[in-house]
């Protein structure tokens, strides 16, 4: 057994063997620790950064309305900044008429988002519909309800037998392709599954399909193929499954967007936003949703069944406009894309030939790496060598904050991680950073042990 480490005070660390910096300045894509030590963020923490640290104008809106007053009950009261914060966030949704439902964090956003769901279609007269459909190997949150649509094993083991399961199918993992094909020439199986899993289920039990339009930290941001999410659209326009889209992480101009669905011209029924949402400033989470669909609750119970002590949040709501205004103001969104393919040729130059990169994907400021042992075949990293978190810990070394994932083939395999920066590097902090990175799987390809 490791000898557990402790090294200072009374916290309880979600990583027990990892001695923590402290961190007591951020500035731009740095982080300074007590020490002096300087690091790039190069993952925005958990892709959560977008704005960059130490954004004077975030701060002050903050403090300001703090002044003013931190809490009222939702269930009583309003705020004049939620009110124009939600009028900021419809000017940019892709959802019709949207109406917005404010809360602290992904996890809750999804299960608020699935019980939404549940509601609309009982407020119908559906009263069966009750299960949400998910994929395997997708991330929404690590509450029990969003366990359950979770789709990563390692994750949900231990506690599978407290939640109510939901089912799951394949991903649109064009790498290491479930079914074994190649795109064009899959005919879409990936989203195909969905209508097999309905039907599979009874259609008259299906409330919603819930996904990310970018696959997040545990696929390290698969891109799905070409018409992927038209299919999935009509799926579910055919059997009145409504779609969730799981925006935590790739929302607010993550992917070169201000929403992922909008490279696919895509309409979901209910949206989450979170992470980029206040950037790390509030713990803020949303969940949008066409306004028909608060419609036919408003004309029927006029009341959504679920609550939050922190919900509707003025000091969150402030943080989350404040965000807003400072992507807007800066042309951050559009300089995410424009970053993007910066990234993407820079990735392709420095890691692309090294011999244990197997895969580069991503699009705007969302980029995966994925490591195989084997370029030719694709053969995983043994779990046991943990060769994502040793490329991780090398470059934390040096200097460079990355995100690290595992398990990305089933859940236990698979070695990957993700380079995802907050939106104000710049061209010479990437080359930098990607340097670093080079220099680490460099280093750990020197500590595998010797074949034979």
């Amino acid at each position: 057994m490791k000898p557990y480490k402790h090294p200072r005070g009374n916290i309880f660390y979600r990583n027990m063997h990892k001695t923590h910096p402290q961190i007591v300045r951020g500035e731009g894509v740095y982080l300074f620790d007590a020490e002096g030590k300087r690091y790039i963020d190069g993952s925005g923490g958990a892709i959560v950064v977008n704005t960059g640290h130490g954004v004077q104008s975030i701060a002050d809106a903050i403090a300001k309305q703090a002044g003013k007053v931190a809490y009222i009950h939702a269930r009583s009261f309003t705020s004049e900044i939620l009110e124009n914060y939600a009028q900021a966030l419809g000017e940019i949704i892709p959802l019709p008429d949207a109406k917005f439902y404010f809360l602290t964090s992904g996890s809750e956003a999804v299960e608020a988002a699935i019980k939404l769901a549940r509601q609309i279609h009982l407020e119908r007269g559906e009263t069966t519909r009750h299960l949400t459909i998910s994929r395997w190997m997708s991330y929404h949150g690590l509450s029990m309800g969003a366990l359950a649509v979770t789709g990563k094993e390692k994750m949900r083991a231990a506690y599978q037998p407290m939640f109510q399961d939901m089912p799951h199918i394949p991903p649109p993992y064009c790498y290491r392709c479930p079914f074994g094909l190649t795109h064009p020439g899959c005919n879409l199986a990936c989203a195909n599954s969905l209508e097999d899993e309905i039907q599979k289920q009874g259609a008259e039990n299906v409330s919603a399909f819930l996904a990310e339009p970018v696959s997040g930290a545990t696929l390290g941001a698969v891109v799905p193929p070409e018409g992927y999410w038209t299919r999935i659209r009509e799926i579910c326009n055919q059997y009145g499954v409504l779609l969730i889209a799981d925006e935590i992480m790739t929302g607010m101009g993550r992917t070169g967007k201000w929403f992922a669905v909008e490279h696919w011209s895509l309409t979901a029924d209910i949206l989450t936003i979170g992470k980029g949402a206040a950037s790390g400033y509030f713990p803020l989470s949303i969940v949008a949703v066409k306004g028909e669909h608060v419609d036919i609750i408003a004309r029927g119970s006029g009341d959504f069944n679920h609550g939050g002590t922190y919900s509707h949040h003025a000091v969150g709501a402030a943080a989350g406009l404040a965000t807003l205004e400072y992507l807007r103001a800066n042309q951050l969104v559009e300089r995410s894309a424009t970053l993007g393919k910066f990234i993407q040729t820079k990735l392709n130059e420095q890691l692309g030939n090294l011999a244990y990169v197997g895969d580069i994907r991503g699009m705007g400021m969302m980029w995966g790496i994925e490591f195989a042992q084997d370029k030719d075949t694709k053969q995983p990293f043994e779990p046991a060598f943990h060769f994502s978190q040793r490329v991780a810990d090398e470059a934390f070394e040096r200097g460079l904050s990355l995100y690290p994932g595992s398990g990305c083939i089933d859940g236990l395999t698979g070695d990957h991680l993700m380079f995802a920066p907050p939106f104000t590097i710049t061209e010479s902090q990437i080359e930098t950073s990607l340097e670093t990175m080079q220099d680490s799987i460099a280093a750990v390809h020197n500590q595998m042990p010797a074949s034979g």
